[in-house]
């Protein structure tokens, strides 16, 4: 089997697919015993398309999965999930907010615990984005009664049975580590490097993000009320 798959979802990224590949190529190369890269284009109209299956075709190690149209960034996470073959799964972002490098920061820490959760401590970009995202990750933790630092990093490591534990729905790959809780799974936060934002892809407006954020944190905090728990006499 496997030992770790790296999924990444894009969307219209033709000007920085190699640059995402090589990254992470040349991280795992020098580290990881065995692995995978599943790339899930998620009906991009550039050139995307041609750049992944030309990447797929000179290194086996390589997936590609492409939706016929746009469906999110949720549904192109959760597909590269369940199309991955890897004992640990790695979320990385398209944008390379993260360095693929960090995965190996959060390595050590999945022998112990089932889900770790990368927090960018040094923060970069505007002020005002900044600003946003504080108060949309405070709002998540109070509606949610969570007390993470960075709830969105893009870089994420769990188990293969905490991935397969999640039933997605539209939003809540933000909610993640929430969800990995919720499923009887344990969760820590470990820093990673923060490189900002290179190029475009999945955007969101201000009042968008809050917006949206805000019913996402409502119905995760809902579920979390009515999650059932038994134990069956004898086991």
């Amino acid at each position: 089997m496997i030992r770790l798959s790296v999924v990444a979802a894009l969307y219209n990224k033709e000007n920085s697919i190699r640059q995402l590949y090589d990254s992470i190529k040349n991280a795992l190369e020098s580290q990881a015993e065995s692995y995978e890269i599943v790339f899930v284009n998620d009906g991009s109209r550039d050139r995307s398309v041609g750049i992944l299956d030309e990447i797929a075709r000179s290194d086996t190690a390589v997936k590609v999965i492409h939706f016929e149209k746009n469906c999110g960034q949720t549904a192109a996470i959760w597909a590269g999930m369940k199309a991955s073959g890897g004992e640990l799964i790695a979320l990385l972002d398209a944008d390379m907010q993260t360095d693929p490098r960090d995965i190996f920061r959060l390595m050590p820490f999945i022998e112990r615990v089932d889900f770790v959760n990368g927090k960018r401590m040094d923060r970069k970009g505007p002020l005002l984005r900044r600003t946003l995202l504080r108060l949309v990750n405070g709002m998540r933790n109070f509606l949610t009664g969570d007390s993470l630092y960075d709830a969105q990093c893009p870089m994420k490591l769990m188990r293969r049975e905490v991935a397969e534990s999640f039933h997605l729905y539209s939003g809540m790959h933000r909610y993640l580590p929430t969800l990995a809780k919720m499923n009887g799974f344990s969760v820590i936060e470990v820093a990673v490097s923060h490189q900002g934002g290179r190029d475009g892809g999945y955007r969101y407006g201000a009042f968008n993000r809050i917006f949206v954020g805000f019913m996402d944190a409502v119905v995760i905090g809902r579920l979390q009320k009515r999650v059932i728990h038994y134990r069956i006499k004898g086991d």
